[in-house]
């Protein structure tokens, strides 16, 4: 049985991930900190059915603590690393950008020398599309230079790509990159729009909606985010470009793809399926664009089909139904 270790697997990708893992066959290492960023009972709930697999190994440590994750490869040997471990959310970064260096830098610089030392066959480190920054044009396409990220959460993540792609070279190690659009669905982060929008809704509180509502997002169901993480396992940069869009790194087995809906929706269309779902209308307050946002994000997710046959296949109106469904469930509303 083969190994894949997952960082950040109690977190909502990292549980969908780990979870889709297991079901294929994998034995899973599944590490995560548990931080406090936001509701950790979420967290334990997630790891709590993971472990009811005996191929799923909970480790609960932090990715920057030195030496750990060197330990961990020379002792499990990984075949597979998904690197989903990271500290999120564009508007926190503005007030505690120190936790986004020791997360997303430290503690991926700790991966990459652990890897070094104890090479995996393929390492999938993910990105963000917030790591598009301030281009304009749509949709995004991973050949296109992105050099000026919003916000900081945004230039840590492109700094890891960076840090991978030097490794890459130097190491030999084969990496993906993947950069991720707006993600939602059920087990998802309190701190997302969906979440906060479903609360307020059934609370009948106001929400809060930023650019006058102006706004457009690649919305992507996680389902279809696992398919492509999944679907990318045995794409292995190296060799030749797949075709004339392959991010393939000209000096390093190293690649950047998308994975998205390629299917931008309107903000207002977005919160009109979360009032379909949740049954009543809800009171809007406009606010002007918050700092560190762009106002839209767009995937060209020619790539990822190229590589993997990949298509999207939930519907927004269809995925937040799952999602208002599962809330009214879990928090028994």
């Amino acid at each position: 049985m083969k190994t894949a270790l997952v960082t950040g697997s109690a977190g909502f990708i990292g549980y969908f991930v780990s979870a889709r893992l297991l079901e294929l066959g994998w034995r899973v290492i599944g590490l995560d900190a548990f931080s406090d960023y936001y509701d950790v009972g979420l967290k334990e709930r997630r790891q709590s059915m993971l472990s009811q697999s005996a191929s799923f190994t909970p480790l609960r440590a932090r990715l920057e603590d030195s030496g750990l994750l060197m330990e961990l490869f020379e002792k499990e040997r990984p075949d597979l690393v998904i690197h989903l471990a990271a500290q999120a959310g564009v508007r926190f970064s503005i007030d505690s950008p120190r936790s986004y260096v020791e997360a997303n830098l430290i503690g991926t610089f700790e991966l990459l020398e652990a890897a070094r030392a104890f090479p995996p066959a393929h390492m999938l480190l993910a990105s963000t599309s917030s790591a598009y920054g301030a281009n304009t044009e749509m949709p995004y396409v991973e050949t296109q230079r992105a050099d000026h990220q919003m916000s900081f959460y945004a230039a840590t993540k492109k700094a890891t790509e960076s840090m991978a792609h030097s490794y890459a070279h130097l190491y030999h190690l084969p990496i993906t990159m993947f950069r991720f659009f707006t993600v939602y669905g059920p087990w998802g982060r309190p701190d997302m729009a969906h979440f906060k929008f479903t609360r307020a809704i059934l609370n009948g509180d106001p929400i809060d909606v930023y650019n006058h509502g102006k706004m457009q997002r690649d919305f992507t169901y996680i389902d279809d985010l696992v398919d492509g993480i999944t679907g990318l396992i045995e794409a292995v940069p190296g060799g030749e470009p797949v075709s004339d869009r392959d991010s393939l790194s000209p000096v390093a087995p190293f690649r950047v793809v998308n994975i998205g809906a390629s299917s931008p929706t309107p903000l207002m269309t977005f919160i009109a399926a979360i009032e379909k779902a949740c049954g009543r209308e809800a009171e809007k307050i406009m606010h002007p664009m918050q700092p560190g946002d762009v106002p839209a994000t767009w995937a060209d997710t020619g790539l990822i089909e190229d590589l993997t046959g990949y298509v999207p296949k939930v519907p927004v109106e269809a995925g937040i139904q799952r999602f208002v469904d599962w809330y009214r469930d879990y928090y028994d509303v």
